[in-house]
């Protein structure tokens, strides 16, 4: 009776969807019917009707990187016929479709279902099958994740011929051993080997403070599995971090107070905050968070950090509000830089690639490859990115599949780099997932690409399933230990289900298909707000979820949104090449000869003693941990040393000397794990530190570091009224007041709406903070 407007929602932040009781909100941020299943559609005829498309709502087919027209019923490709299939399925009139002659056809369905959900059925004349399993013609059919038919961008590999031979490997083994005190959102190995955990303030958690109120950091002893409290002044809910080149952690960005809550944590949205353990010895074990009050130029929750090689912290992206990033003027897509010490520059740079990408640019993955250059990846997008004169040397193919990155993050590294190869980086990102909902398909792709190639394309292999959520973990030996997550949802509260519970090792050496191996099973579900993280003794930390607003403790099956509860269990994943008479026999009784090492080719011995059956291979494993949160493990990355010396085949006491790389590219600074690793089992490794090149120390900054406001972005100094109401994460918009949490007014800088103009605004200014 009366027109009823269209409702626009939030695609990403279920918080802010806005939909009626029972509508689905599009990827495009539209309001739409419930998805009830594809239209019955006749496919018997040999040529069908060219204004036919979609045989699903276009709900379920729409992406954030195409416009809406697309998902209409104009067909963006012409029919082609086909040679004679395999027809499967029933046509609207529910008679049999027809079936060819063909001995060795493909399958294909006449009810418009189609792709690895469906038996790995091909669509009819060429149609394209959607990354959901709908046959059509539009480019949400044909786009990204496209399965089958005339793919626009490329196909995932078939299920059936593609699969991984996933073979069993013995010896994975989980065991809890403790409790984390605070539900562990991120974490870090600190250089005296204890784990840092940090979380958002909450209203329970295992340990207090002297204050009385609850603690939301702790610092964790592996060898002891005891637990102290840590207190920091500023909120650091999904914030980001990075070692610096004096070994500090340095950890950023955040959220809004809560101080209805606990009135002695502040806005963390620019916080900055440092903690510092020594490499030699524990007296400042157990000191608290230290924050001298300097900010970013910026609000960024969910930033990215990495550390480069003049000891300069780049920090990348992250919003501005917390609040829907469907809204340009509620996201932050630019980057800042922190100098050697920690103190911020001031200016905010758009990164294109990041606007671009909008709203699935928060929490990109980033590597900082042999030149010195940054491999940045948002959403399916990726490029080579030039910080010293600001700009993108190279954009690279988009990655078939769906999203990649927050709020549907997959996990990427940068596999172990070599001196054979002269450090030849080569990045891998497997997972992610569709959209932000609790029913989203998660994706069962990975790809792999060299940067530096001369056509770089990515090579795209098939996971054991789709997961998302999920860690990669480096490992001494090479391998990379996949870990965590889940098969269906997203990121958020209460919007995943299905864990997966199996450890995975990922052997990049081995032929396509022949790489992947299960290696134990957890009893402990790690949804949102999981971490794993590599240990000295070559074990891995496994911990958190915490997939609800604020602390759960039982769960309650029955509503999906309470039915995983916060985790504090603390578990030690041993690898198989630990397992039994390996860890028994492995390396012992290292001994380096200076644990400050320079990335100018210095020499420097290893002694050792092997024990049992020896071969003939020895590596000398580099490893950079760096910060893990949300499935980001920033910074992360591994080298195998040059050596030599090593006697093979001989048992007792070793000594070798090696070769550091000579450049901070290769080797940028700040403390590493260091191992020797003797027929791929690890020693028990030990921290040291890796000094920046000579020439960043003797040349200064061309510019101070300070807090100046930035000019770059226009109307920063208007500022802008916070709404009220609740952020994605349920935290009250800009400051507060008492335990009520009425919003007052706050002043936010402006999201980038035309980053062309503001990016060439700031390349003047951001050359000089980058010393070359």
């Amino acid at each position: 009776m009366f027109g009823v407007p269209e409702l626009h929602c939030d695609p990403i932040l279920p918080a802010f969807q806005g939909c009626l009781r029972g509508q689905h909100c599009s990827r495009h941020g539209f309001c739409e019917p419930p998805i009830r299943g594809p239209v019955p559609v006749n496919r018997t005829e040999e040529i069908p009707d060219k204004n036919v498309s979609s045989r699903a709502p276009a709900s379920t087919e729409s992406s954030t990187a195409v416009p809406t027209a697309s998902t209409d019923d104009k067909p963006i490709l012409p029919y082609i016929d086909s040679d004679k299939v395999t027809v499967l399925g029933s046509n609207s009139n529910g008679t049999q479709g027809k079936v060819s002659t063909s001995k060795f056809g493909p399958l294909i369905r006449v009810d418009g279902l189609c792709g690895a959900s469906h038996d790995g059925a091909l669509c009819p004349h060429d149609e394209c099958c959607s990354p959901y399993g709908y046959c059509g013609t539009t480019l949400s059919h044909c786009g990204a994740g496209c399965q089958s038919g005339a793919c626009k961008f490329g196909k995932r590999p078939d299920e059936k011929t593609h699969a991984p031979k996933v073979r069993k490997k013995k010896g994975g083994e989980f065991k809890v051993v403790g409790e984390s005190g605070v539900p562990a959102m991120h974490a870090a190995l600190m250089p005296n080997g204890r784990v840092v955990f940090l979380d958002k303030i909450e209203d329970y958690t295992q340990l207090k403070l002297d204050s009385g109120y609850y603690a939301y950091s702790s610092e964790y002893d592996p060898k002891t599995n005891e637990v102290v409290p840590l207190a920091y002044k500023t909120n650091s809910f999904c914030a980001g971090g990075s070692f610096m080149a004096d070994g500090r952690l340095v950890v950023v960005g955040g959220n809004a107070d809560l101080l209805w809550i606990d009135p002695t944590v502040g806005n963390g949205f620019k916080g900055i905050r440092f903690l510092q353990r020594e490499l030699d010895g524990h007296s400042l074990d157990g000191q608290d968070w230290d924050e001298p009050g300097q900010q970013l130029d910026s609000e960024r929750w969910y930033p990215t950090l990495q550390i480069l090689p003049n000891g300069h912290i780049i920090v990348v992206a992250g919003s501005l509000t917390g609040l829907d990033p469907g809204e340009p003027k509620n996201n932050n897509p630019t980057y800042e830089m922190l100098n050697a010490e920690g103190k911020p520059y001031g200016t905010s740079v758009a990164m294109p690639i990041l606007v671009e990408n909008q709203p699935y640019y928060m929490y990109p993955f980033i590597h900082l490859l042999r030149d010195g250059n940054l491999f940045v990846f948002a959403a399916r997008s990726s490029e080579l990115f030039d910080v010293r004169s600001n700009k993108t040397l190279k954009k690279y193919p988009d990655l078939v599949g769906d999203y990649r990155i927050y709020p549907n993050t997959g996990s990427s590294a940068m596999l172990p780099l070599t001196p054979e190869n002269n450090w030849e980086p080569e990045v891998i990102v497997c997972g992610g997932g569709s959209y932000v909902d609790i029913s989203s398909p998660t994706e069962n792709t990975c790809g792999r690409i060299k940067p530096f190639d001369e056509d770089p394309k990515w090579d795209v292999e098939l996971m054991p399933q789709g997961r998302t959520m999920v860690d990669s973990q480096l490992l001494p030996d090479g391998s990379i230990l996949w870990i965590n997550g889940c098969n269906k949802g997203a990121q958020g509260f209460g919007i995943a289900k299905d864990p997966i519970y199996d450890a995975w090792i990922y052997d990049p050496n081995k032929p396509v298909r022949e790489r992947w191996y299960e290696a134990g099973t957890s009893e402990v579900p790690r949804l949102y707000h999981s971490v794993a993280l590599l240990l000295l003794d070559g074990t891995v930390m496994v911990t958190g979820s915490n997939p609800v607003e604020m602390p759960v403790l039982t769960p309650n099956p029955d509503v999906p949104a309470l039915a995983y509860v916060t985790e504090f269990r603390v578990e030690i994943y041993t690898p198989p090449y630990l397992a039994g008479k390996k860890g028994r026999d492995r390396p012992s009784k290292m001994e380096v000869s200076t644990k400050h090492l320079k990335p100018d080719g210095m020499k420097f011995k290893i002694h050792f003693v092997t024990h049992g059956h020896i071969r003939n291979e020895l590596k000398v494993a580099l490893y950079y941990g760096g910060f893990v949160t949300h499935s980001l493990h920033m910074g992360s990355r591994l080298l195998f040393l040059e050596h030599e010396g090593f006697e093979s085949g001989s048992l007792g006491k070793h000594e070798v000397t090696v070769k550091m790389p000579t450049s901070g590219n290769v080797v940028p600074p700040g403390p590493y794990q260091l191992y020797v690793v003797v027929d791929g089992v690890p020693s028990v490794g030990q921290f040291v530190m890796v000094d920046m090149e000579e020439k960043y120390k003797e040349d200064p900054p061309k510019k101070k570091p300070s807090d100046d406001v930035d000019e770059t972005i226009p109307d920063n100094k208007k500022g802008r009224k916070w709404k009220k109401g609740k952020n994605s994460k349920g935290s009250k918009g800009g400051k507060k007041k008492g335990k009520k949490g009425k919003a007052t007014t706050g002043e936010v800088k402006q999201g980038i709406s035309n980053p062309k103009l503001e990016f060439a605004k700031a390349q003047e200014t951001v050359t000089a903070h980058y010393v070359n």
